[in-house]
Formats: structure tokens, sequence, C-alpha cells
């Protein structure tokens, strides 16, 4: 899979990376959920994804069914189990619906777990080959934060539709797209005074360098606080920040996704768009629900941010953010998360030059946050 993106023209601001294994970009992401054939109407319906691959009773999977889903170079697998005694039942159990595997494409998943695996990485899955009448891939896994694992799919001499074992999967209810184009990073969120541990597991463990640290002056308000480390690979392709709660005056968006999820776990997907307007206004329509941004944040965005392209009432009438960097600038907005449990959410993103992450916005946008957690009566 062809995981090429604005990343690519980066100057060689990642030279701290090895990027030793390398990482050539995000395969998949997958999912654990308790109805897939009804998380799979959604994704289609409210984020635009369309109909891939199929895995389950039908191709000799008893213990499980798994609905890919992509849309430009993302793809989704939504994994249910089918019986109570599953461990994926269990992770729903504990979790609600969420992220367990972040999939990453390599050339060489054998020496990827070697690699990670003497520096440290706990194992979760010793190299497989897996075949069929289009080829093999080789897999291998490692644990991160929580229960979240990380998959290194080798896929050089395969040619089927998604992996061995699935089938090409079709309905007659197909959507068009909204217009997503690939990840642009995924967050993940840990326990208190757990980010320096992971920031260096994925340096020490991946070869990964730290691009950013938010600390709680950066990202705070006047009831609640967190920081961040932005973690990225040599390539740019893969940024994984990392939040932890910090110190605040009531309960912070961490500490409730901690306590809602049952531990750490990815925060929220960032995807991104070459047209946020179309995008946000296609996925509105859609029913998908989005964080109000007050008013007046508009009233000084462009004297902080200065000219850019798109109607600034637009961007109002729709709620997307704007940052400037020395790059040039972003978009961004937020959905509100997408279950029941206040943990998982996507960030749509379109980068005009900019390659930072908003930090002008995280006043505006954690308040919006606590404005939610105050209805739940979580804050």
């Amino acid at each position: 899979m062809d995981n090429k993106n604005v990343f690519d023209t980066i100057p060689k601001i990642f030279k701290e990376a090895e990027d030793f294994l390398p990482l050539n970009g995000t395969d998949y992401i997958e999912l654990y959920v308790g109805n897939a054939k009804q998380s799979a109407h959604f994704y289609k319906t409210a984020l635009g994804f369309q109909d891939l691959a199929y895995a389950g009773l039908e191709t000799g999977i008893e213990d499980r069914a798994s609905y890919v889903l992509q849309q430009g170079k993302i793809r989704i697998v939504l994994t249910t189990p089918l019986n109570s005694e599953s461990e994926i039942g269990q992770h729903i159990l504990n979790h609600g619906d969420g992220v367990k595997v972040i999939a990453l494409w390599v050339d060489d998943a054998v020496k990827s777990f070697e690699e990670t695996v003497k520096r440290g990485a706990k194992p979760y899955l010793e190299p497989i080959t897996e075949e069929d009448e289009n080829g093999k891939v080789i897999k291998s896994g490692i644990y991160t934060y929580g229960e979240t694992v990380h998959l290194f799919i080798e896929r050089k001499n395969y040619h089927g539709i998604f992996l061995p074992g699935y089938i090409e999967h079709k309905t007659n209810y197909n959507p068009k797209d909204v217009g997503l184009k690939y990840v642009d990073h995924m967050v993940g969120n840990v326990g208190w005074g757990e980010m320096n541990k992971w920031a260096d597991y994925y340096a020490r463990v991946m070869g990964f360098a730290n691009l950013i640290t938010f600390d709680d002056k950066d990202i705070s308000t006047q009831f609640t606080a967190l920081m961040s480390k932005v973690m990225t690979n040599g390539n740019g392709r893969i940024k994984f920040p990392i939040n932890e709660p910090a110190e605040g005056a009531k309960k912070s968006q961490i500490e409730e996704y901690l306590d809602f999820y049952n531990g750490a776990g990815v925060q929220h997907i960032a995807v991104a768009t070459d047209d946020i307007l179309e995008t946000v206004k296609e996925m509105t329509r859609r029913g998908v629900d989005f964080l109000y941004v007050p008013g007046n944040y508009y009233d000084t965005v462009l004297d902080r941010c200065g000219e850019i392209d798109e109607d600034i009432l637009q961007l109002k009438e729709l709620g997307i953010l704007v940052d400037r960097d020395d790059e040039g600038y972003l978009l961004q907005i937020f959905t509100k998360p997408i279950e029941d449990r206040p943990t998982l959410f996507f960030e749509i993103i379109q980068r005009k030059g900019a390659q930072s992450f908003g930090k002008g916005n995280f006043k505006a946008l954690f308040e919006s946050i606590e404005a939610e957690q105050a209805k739940r009566g979580t804050l």
C-alpha cells in the first residue's frame, strides 16, 4: 500500500529518528467492536468508507467476523467476537469499542520483530507466514501502551484484496467517500506520569524521535491541563502523540478517557483531507457531530494566523480551527466521541504547509471539550 503523503517533502527535521525498521506507513487500524456489521454501516454512512474485504464464518473463521473498509489510503478493520469466551469480547467488555491494532507496513516483518524485541518490546505475535492463492504475508507484533499492539505487516509477496483469509466484500449500499486521504497521526492517552515512559519506549524500541513537547502551560485552561510528546519515525509518515493528565482544578479529558476506557489507549485518529470545507460539510450532512467552537474564537484568528485562502465566515459556520507555524498553516476540526463511552474520536485535518499540531487552538479546543464534559457530568 502506497503511503506516500505530504510528509515526504519535509526537510530532514527527523534526523534524530533512526528508522532502523524502517516503517513505510500505516497499513491498517483494527478496532474491536460490539457489532462489526452495524459499525461498518456507520463508518460507510457517516465517514465515507467503502467496502473492501471480509472474514468470518463464511471464510472458515469461527471466533470472529471482520469487515475491512477503505477510503483513500486509510484502511479500517472492524472486528467483532462470535462467542462470549473470546479475548476480543473481553477487550470490548473492558474498554468498549476501541482501537486494538495499529498495523505498520514494513519491508521485513521478521527483522522488525527481532529489532524491537531485542530493544525491550514485549512480544505479542511471533513472526508467522499466512498464504493463499494470491501469495504470502508475514506478520509479527509487539505490545505498546495499555492493550494496544503494533503489528508489522510484510506484504511485498502478496497480491490479494487485503490479507490471506479475507475475501472481497461488496454490498449494494455504497455512499460516496467524504474526501479522507490518509492517516496523519494517532494519539495515545496514558496514565499519570507515563508519558515519558512511552515516549522513551518509542525512541528506544522503534527508533522514533521526539518531534515536539507540549507541557501543561501549553495545553491548559482555567480548569484542566494535560501534557504531550509527539513521537515520529524517520520519514515522518508515522506520528504518535502521547498524552498524559496534568494537575488541574477539575478532571481533564485524559482522566475522563482513562476512566471510561479503563486504561491507556488510542484517543483519536487524525485523518487528512485536501478540502476540509467540503469534507466537513458532507460529514455534517451525514449526521457526524463536531465539537462546538465559541464564535468569538474567529474574532482574532486572522490576526494570529495571517492571510489564508479560505473564507473565515465559512470556517466559523462549520467550526473549523486555524493555526500557523513557520512552514504554513493548517485547518482542523474534531468530532465528538463516535460511541457512547466518551473515548475514541476523529480529527479532520488539512495541512497547507504547516507540520505542527495546532498549538494555537488548544485553549479553544479544550474549552469545547470541557463544555461536553460538563454536559456528561464528568468535568
